[in-house]
């Protein structure tokens, strides 16, 4: 075959060179984004491995603020980016911050948030603040921030403090400096997990006792709730969202089914079909992790406490199983319980060469990483956030995220089922503080009426239309032809 002649940017017509130098800032302007975008997102990027930690670095943003603490406050462009992109994708959200941004419902009320940092999280922080609320926030995972959100809101004069792969200690010292500021004092609290609950509780009782309300949306964070509740220490009234229908049965289920896949895709790049995948609780996150991965093709066993739980595991055709009995025969397990040590260095030293191990439930203590730290076992980090960690005989496990949330740490979540998230953190935050007296000191759930508001909200994207009751079926069933629709004792 004969060879093409060679053409030289000297033969080029003067249209073609004007094309060929525009096609080459096009592709340089790309790369810039590019890299930008593997430095700043949740997933990956080094600026996780960077030895100078951000209390170091004194930054300042545009306006001359300097009251946060991020990465890098030049990545904040990128950030508002991937915050507009979030906010069309986040219609129930966008739509209460339409509806009562000129009412103000907030106005008046301060706002220590401690919940994840990123895109999805940025859109309801900027929606408080234009409902009224000031606003001071911190990371509730020291690996799910995205790095150029925490600059975005940064750079719009919302004080955050957060990075991606905080140690312990910055951890602690980034919510410290969100809840105590000079001249300003928290009145409610959004937590995700209960530490900013905890640490108020601890260092800082006489702020707490000024605190309305407390709206709490993760297991972990619940469960410390009712203890405190239980113990008497619970002072103010606080909302469970965890348990709300619009968080539990689509954040919590749907934003798993998705990023349970995600996740493992992108940390390990596994085949899924054929493999055996043990899910450790049943609960809407093992739940939307098992229906996700059964449907890749895999061979899903499942452990259980609850015989509850396990009865609907059974019913849907996963093989309910004690770990030891699976654990030296599956390639993957992933852990979505809340609990404690529910992964022990006995079951690690008994998995197979390569299993992937990884935890779901927002608390880091479901899997013992402290005991994988000893002498005779190496640690190897390959990827952002996935570590191979060899014993003496040459056999490896992979480990996601080092026991952390996986989704979070490792991927993205679905901006659309965050939407309902948000809206119902919204709506309890108001509830608290629009009507001080109305709730003691307890733990409530979110007024039935309001999860059915928040699903009307994201209705309309889906061009769904609502059946309305006829006055003899509104009598007949005993209900408001506006609502709610079913009792709170329903489970749906």
């Amino acid at each position: 075959m004969a060879k093409m002649p060679e053409t030289t940017f000297a033969d080029l017509s003067l249209a073609d060179k004007t094309a060929v130098k525009k096609s080459s800032i096009e592709a340089r302007r790309f790369s810039d984004v590019s890299t930008c975008s593997f430095s700043s997102t949740c997933f990956t990027g080094s600026s996780d491995e960077e030895d100078v930690s951000p209390k170091d670095n004194h930054q300042r943003n545009s306006a001359g603020g300097t009251d946060f603490c991020v990465k890098s406050i030049s990545k904040s462009a990128f950030g508002r980016r991937e915050i507009e992109i979030a906010e069309s994708e986040m219609p129930g959200i966008m739509t209460l911050r339409k509806r009562a941004k000129d009412e103000k419902p907030l106005k008046g009320a301060n706002i220590v948030g401690c919940t994840h940092v990123n895109a999805q999280s940025a859109v309801l922080i900027e929606t408080l603040v234009q409902l009224g609320a000031t606003v001071r926030w911190a990371a509730c995972n020291i690996y799910s921030t995205q790095n150029a959100v925490a600059a975005a809101l940064a750079e719009a004069g919302i004080p955050i403090f957060a990075w991606r792969g905080e140690t312990e200690e910055e951890f602690w010292w980034c919510l410290d400096r969100a809840i105590h500021s000079d001249a300003w004092q928290p009145n409610l609290i959004l937590d995700d997990g209960g530490d900013a609950t905890h640490l108020m509780l601890k260092k800082y009782p006489d702020f707490f006792k000024a605190i309305r309300g407390i709206v709490e949306e993760s297991v972990t964070g619940v469960h410390r709730l009712y203890m405190l509740s239980k113990g008497g220490k619970l002072t103010v009234p606080a909302i469970n969202v965890n348990d709300s229908v619009t968080k539990n049965k689509f954040d919590t289920f749907y934003t798993c089914r998705d990023s349970i896949l995600d996740s493992l895709k992108r940390t390990t790049d596994i085949m899924f079909g054929g493999k055996q995948v043990v899910i450790c609780g049943y609960g809407d996150v093992g739940k939307g992790c098992a229906q996700s991965l059964k449907g890749q093709g895999c061979i899903v066993y499942v452990t259980e406490v609850d015989p509850i739980c396990a009865l609907q595991a059974a019913m849907d055709g996963f093989r309910v199983v004690r770990l030891n009995e699976v654990i030296r025969t599956v390639d993957v397990v992933v852990t979505a319980t809340g609990n404690k040590n529910v992964i022990t260095r006995d079951h690690m030293n008994r998995m197979k060469n390569g299993c992937i191990l990884c935890n779901m439930g927002h608390s880091c203590s479901e899997i013992d990483v402290n005991g994988l730290h000893t002498p005779e076992l190496t640690w190897e980090r390959v990827r952002s956030q996935v570590d191979h960690i060899r014993w003496p005989d040459g056999r490896m496990i992979i480990l996601l995220a080092e026991g952390r949330l996986v989704n979070l740490s490792c991927s993205t979540i679905s901006s659309f089922v965050v939407s309902v998230a948000s809206s119902t953190q919204a709506l309890a935050l108001i509830e608290l503080f629009s009507a001080p007296g109305r709730y003691k000191s307890d733990v409530y759930l979110l007024p039935k009426k309001m999860d059915e508001y928040v699903a009307s909200l994201h209705l309309a994207t889906f061009d769904a239309h609502l059946t309305e009751l006829t006055d003899e079926q509104s009598k007949f069933m005993g209900l408001n032809k506006a609502g709610p629709f079913k009792a709170n004792y329903y489970r749906y």
